[in-house]
């Protein structure tokens, strides 16, 4: 077959095996994102390996996949930029901020302390510890939802949280990149760097406030097929693309921006919807099974296996441990605070996101991927049985209530 023969062959095969079995999790209680990871584990190298089969011989066939699954990155972290209300945020109050500052930095220190002793340097101990602070609440809202909590002081706190650490650990992401793949050093190195990073977020700020809503506007005028679609595609690739070649800061934080300033619009609806469909009905499958594709569980042996097993252990005790102390310091109750941590345990996409990040930037080794794809399965299966356990006895469908009331 030809090139591009075996890509059509392996996109459909990874496309439709990574919805199907995200069907199958979605019936058995879990999100889809797990089956979709599933499904690159089975074609990667920890089962069937089918990169490795006579008949897909494109040595460029892996890359290209790769490639694709770097778009859906780019566009998963675009509609999380258009999901942010910073009105919202910010009315939440100071338990939304504790506990989301919180539950960044204990789960980042407790994996460097973890990372350290199996011989990782500081910089790549870093790196596993950025594996552990990022958050994906999806599968904790869609329980809380179940138990009719979703409106309680918890599940908003849980919901705001979840977007403080979503925008801290993009820029602690960003940042952290910029300093190691730099090639400048010393203070006049960083000085340079942050100098980068103030110039492109005044700049593209600048135009996002000012020049997407109008362009927005005009192109929505004319009569083309899916203008403001492809309009927007187009200005999250210059925002993402800006962001590493004028930033000097990671692609994923200008597609953040993007998707923010797009929110603003009076085009939020059409454009979460012509995104969502481009994005999940195409590249987001490609994205979790290129995950799969690369994370090889038969690696897993020696000090890999203990690391794995200490890092789950702590993925789950740092976000309970971290966000209910900062729950707790911004006023909520011993029980309430508990009950915010055990719903921000859930790594889901964004941790597969900065995974693969520090992994492709040469942060942490390629082994490590193998590692967080086991911590997200884990820390993804465990959290809604224990999200049950933590709402037992509080009872179910409680009147709304403010943060901080």
């Amino acid at each position: 077959m030809t090139p591009v023969l075996q890509l059509l062959l392996l996109l459909a095969v990874l496309i439709a095996a990574a919805k199907m079995l995200g069907l199958a999790s979605t019936r058995i209680g879990q999100p889809a994102v797990l089956g979709e990871l599933l499904a690159g584990l089975l074609f990667g190298p920890s089962v069937l390996n089918v990169l490795a089969l006579p008949f897909f011989s494109d040595k460029h066939l892996g890359e290209t996949v790769s490639h694709l699954a770097e778009i859906g990155v780019i566009l998963l972290m675009f509609i999380a930029g258009l999901e942010v209300d910073l009105g919202q945020m910010r009315r939440a109050g100071r338990v939304v901020v504790f506990s989301g500052l919180s539950g960044i930095f204990v789960p980042l220190l407790m994996g460097i302390a973890v990372a350290l002793p199996f011989g990782y340097n500081p910089v790549q101990a870093a790196g596993v510890g950025m594996l552990l602070a990022a958050t994906s609440v999806s599968i904790s809202a869609q329980t809380l939802l179940e138990l009719r909590v979703l409106r309680s002081k918890e599940g908003i706190a849980l919901l705001g949280a979840a977007v403080v650490d979503d925008v801290v650990v993009i820029l602690l992401l960003s940042i952290m990149l910029a300093l190691t793949g730099g090639t400048g050093a010393g203070l006049v190195g960083i000085l340079w760097l942050i100098g980068r990073m103030i110039l492109y977020l005044a700049l593209f700020g600048v135009l996002g406030r000012f020049l997407i809503p109008w362009l927005l506007t005009r192109i929505n005028r004319w009569p083309i097929s899916q203008g403001l679609l492809a309009a927007i595609v187009v200005i999250a690739f210059i925002f993402a693309w800006a962001a590493e070649v004028v930033g000097g800061i990671a692609m994923i934080t200008g597609a953040f921006l993007a998707g923010i300033f797009a929110a603003r619009t009076g085009f939020h609806r059409p454009i979460l919807e012509g995104v969502s469909a481009l994005t999940y009905g195409f590249f987001v499958p490609i994205f979790f099974a290129n995950i799969g594709l690369h994370a090889d569980l038969g690696a897993l042996r020696g000090n890999l296996v203990w690391l794995a097993l200490i890092i789950v252990i702590v993925a789950i005790v740092s976000k309970i441990v971290g966000c209910s102390l900062g729950a707790w310091a911004g006023g909520f109750g011993r029980a309430e605070a508990l009950r915010l941590g055990v719903g921000m345990i859930s790594r889901g996409e964004v941790g597969l996101i900065v995974a693969t990040l520090v992994v492709n930037n040469g942060l942490v080794p390629p082994d490590v991927i193998t590692v967080a794809v086991l911590m997200v399965i884990v820390t993804t299966l465990a959290t809604p049985p224990l999200l049950r356990m933590a709402f037992r006895g509080r009872g179910e469908g409680m009147a709304t209530a403010a943060v901080g009331d």
